[in-house]
């Protein structure tokens, strides 16, 4: 019996062992990896042309059902955990659950079911090749991803962009250069006179002409000094317009990545974003302004220097030419492979700035949980294996460019040797194998150093390929192309049957929801269920997938996205101050605040009494992150920069989750402050801080499942009231525990038990936990 299993990414032997009939094609395998009470386990389902074949994980049996009209399979998904259920006219027949990991498996299975049932007549055709690809949205980046292309060197082209402003004096340096390339080749054309009219003649008894003799060294003096004063000056216009051009690149990258949306950085590591902005854009420029140059003056100099080789003798030119072929054949040879390889060096240099990204502003957390070993260790990593690809490409690099020297010394030899072969036959004379030789000298001096350019092009060619990564990645937030003026905002909400996925994952789903203005709605649920992924969807960090949200009955999209983010004050539950004195931090959102707007927003913050304990007050610095001041501070802090910029929505994200009760009770009376007369949603764990919303909203696995006042939802007996019994037992529970402690504290302290002869047990014996147990 043969089997044919599918081309996708499981492996075969998820389908060793299937009861297969001998006209069985499989078509598509999905690794189930989670059972019925979600744990973790191995099982499969298989789909053929003429049925459906499992294993649930953790049973040896296969089942199986025909493929006939009425079966349908659906798909759902959420906080990770994916489900294909399959059912017909009399219910369920069964469920697979597994990681979102397996979900474009499971998504690719459920296309092949729906194409056989929609055409029954191609089942008994059907073969793997029917399983048509999803469409790309469906699947996450890992899953679409292609081979990724090493960068090309018409990559550079791409910077005429930046370069095309200072078009002009890109064209003075160039004509400079030309002149100032020209300037350099005249003093080997001076030598040919200087031998043969005067040097020569001398040993032969002649006398020296001594006005040719002072025009010759005058022409050599003039050109040398106007080869520098011309150098001088391309240098100059060239370098001061190559920083130009690198400081527009950072600043056109850094506005542009400053209007991608939070998903662009979601996967982005903070360090290798670093890296592209600042080192790659900073090898370009070191490209632009020295080694583009050179590259130009060298392919001048080849050119003009080959001109006047052939003038000279043709004979000799052609000799001198032979090794270029070589040499251009191996720059092509060589050329991929540093391409390649200098792209995979930035990106294992990003893995050390990671490092760093990473540990230096979570310093306080290294050292609390002693992990300086750890994070060295890690350095260390990614710095040796920086060092073992740098020194994979070394190795190419090194042999490469002392061939090219190795040509070149060759061919001046065979130049040497023919040249004193034609002197010998008279055909040419010595001055002119003088001039020739220094020609020659310069031609492959500008040979040697072409080849060398091919390593700085290649990494300047990977540098721009990662800038114009970012550059050319869409924000998911598009701005609108025609806005709708949104006018003076009121501040109502409506959610309309919205849906969002991130890659292959639902979050929300065909939620519908109106928050009138000045109402206040409190959001409540499981972790997961979807109420930060709803105020990040009002705040358009993100755009609905589906469906709609609406401010004052205009849709977000339709909005430019500044036009509405400054009717949103946001208050998080780990509030982000940056480096700066107390009052920059409040009047972040609105920088041109007077000091007096700037004191009014503190004061209702009820943060006034304490900046005014700083040393400075409100000129104190809070250190980077806020890490000066307490949670509690920086909190309220966050509070009065919403307060400041007065907003209509307003939205409290765990606001008063990571404080003490005495800071709560500061922090809720600053928020008293801060939602009079604001449309506000509010997110908390503690359902105690919602006592004062209008309406409670309870979500479960990204959709409402409940709404109303407290006392209404109390009463249905739903899940807010099994979240508020449980949060009740949870806080008794901690009381009773702490009075505990209070009693405990009054009785004398009993006797310490004795001491274990080792804190390690010998093998095979019982611990003392074993030993008092019953």
């Amino acid at each position: 019996m043969s089997q044919q299993i599918s081309p996708f990414p499981m492996t075969q032997a998820l389908a060793e062992g299937a009861p297969l009939r001998p006209s069985e094609n499989v078509l598509g395998v999905l690794e189930v990896d989670l059972d019925a009470q979600l744990r973790f386990g191995s099982g499969a389902v298989l789909i053929t042309n003429q049925r459906l074949i499992s294993r649930f994980p953790d049973e040896t049996g296969w089942q199986s059902w025909d493929l006939r009209p009425g079966l349908t399979l659906s798909h759902t998904d959420h906080a990770g955990v994916g489900a294909l259920a399959l059912r017909d006219s009399d219910g369920q027949l069964a469920v697979w659950r597994f990681t979102l990991g397996q979900n474009p498996a499971a998504l690719r299975l459920l296309n092949q079911f729906e194409a056989l049932q929609a055409d029954p007549a191609a089942a008994a055709l059907a073969t793997p090749a029917l399983a048509a690809d999803l469409p790309a949205a469906l699947i996450e980046d890992g899953d679409t991803a292609v081979e990724d292309k090493p960068p090309s060197t018409w990559t550079l082209f791409r910077l005429w962009r930046f370069a095309h402003p200072y078009r002009w004096q890109l064209l003075a340096g160039f004509l400079l250069t030309l002149a100032a390339t020209a300037a350099t080749l005249v003093p080997p054309y001076l030598t040919m006179p200087l031998m043969d009219k005067v040097l020569i003649p001398f040993q032969a008894g002649q006398q020296i002409d001594t006005g040719l003799v002072a025009m010759l060294l005058a022409g050599l003096l003039g050109s040398a000094l106007l080869a520098w004063v011309l150098s001088w000056a391309k240098t100059y216009i060239l370098a001061l317009v190559s920083e130009r051009i690198g400081a527009d690149l950072r600043t056109t990258t850094y506005e542009h990545l400053l209007k991608l949306s939070l998903e662009y950085f979601g996967g982005r590591r903070t360090g290798d974003l670093m890296a592209r902005i600042g080192s790659e854009t900073d090898r370009i420029n070191v490209f632009l302004s020295l080694h583009l140059l050179d590259f130009a003056t060298d392919v001048l100099m080849i050119v003009m220097t080959a001109i006047i080789l052939f003038t000279i003798n043709p004979t000799l030119a052609l000799v001198t030419l032979v090794p270029l072929p070589i040499i251009g054949w191996m720059i092509h040879v060589v050329r991929d492979r540093l391409r390649t390889g200098f792209e995979k060096i930035d990106r294992v240099w990003s893995e050390v700035t990671n490092v760093l990204a990473d540990t230096i502003p979570g310093i306080r957390v290294v050292k609390a949980f002693a992990q300086e070993d750890r994070e060295a260790g890690r350095f260390k990593d990614a710095n040796r294996h920086n060092l073992a690809v740098n020194d994979k490409l070394n190795k190419l690099w090194s042999l490469f460019s002392p061939t090219v020297t190795l040509l070149t010394e060759i061919g001046l030899l065979v130049v040497w040797a023919c040249g004193i072969w034609l002197v010998s036959k008279q055909q040419i004379t010595v001055g002119v194998l003088t001039a020739f030789l220094a020609y020659i000298g310069r031609f492959y001096t500008r040979l040697d150093s072409m080849s060398r350019i091919v390593s700085v092009t290649q990494k300047a060619a990977s540098g721009t390929k990662r800038i114009f990564e970012i550059l050319d990645h869409v924000s998911s937030v598009p701005e609108p192309k025609n806005p709708v003026p949104l006018g003076h905002v009121e501040g109502r909400i409506e959610v309309k049957d919205a849906a969002l996925r991130y890659g292959n994952r639902s979050v929300i789903r065909g939620l519908n929801l109106t928050i009138e203005p000045g109402e206040m709605i409190g959001l409540v649920g499981h972790s997961g269920s979807g109420k930060s992924t709803l105020v990040n969807l009002i705040c358009r960090f993100y755009d609905v997938t589906e469906g709609a949200i609406l401010v004052d009955g205009v849709d977000l999209r339709d909005v430019r996205v500044a036009d509405y983010r400054r009717n949103i004050g946001l208050v998080l539950q780990e509030p982000f101050l940056f480096f700066g004195t107390i009052a920059e931090n409040i009047a972040y959102g609105q920088p041109d605040a007077t000091r007096e707007e700037i004191v009014a927003a503190a004061r209702a913050a009820h943060a006034h009494e304490f900046i005014l304990r700083l040393p400075q007050g409100y000129d104190s610095l809070v250190g980077e992150r806020g890490q000066g001041l307490s949670g509690g501070e920086r909190q309220r802090i966050s509070i009065a920069r919403a307060l400041l910029i007065n907003p209509r929505i307003l939205i409290l994200d765990e606001a008063t989750a990571s404080v003490d009760t005495e800071t709560e009770r500061e922090i809720q009376k600053a928020l008293d402050n801060l939602v009079r007369g604001r449309t506000t949603i509010a997110i908390a764990h503690r359902l105690s801080t919602l006592r004062k919303a209008d309406r409670l909203v309870v979500m479960d696995k990204g959709d409402k499942v409940e709404e109303g006042t407290h006392e209404q939802l109390i009463a249905r007996r739903g899940a807010y009231w099994r979240l508020y019994e449980a949060q009740a037992r949870q806080e008794k529970a901690e009381r009773d525990r702490m009075l505990e402690v209070d009693d405990a504290s009054l009785q004398p302290a009993p006797a310490p038990p004795p001491m274990p002869h080792s804190h390690r047990a010998e093998p095979g014996a019982p611990d003392a936990a074993e030993e008092t147990q019953p």
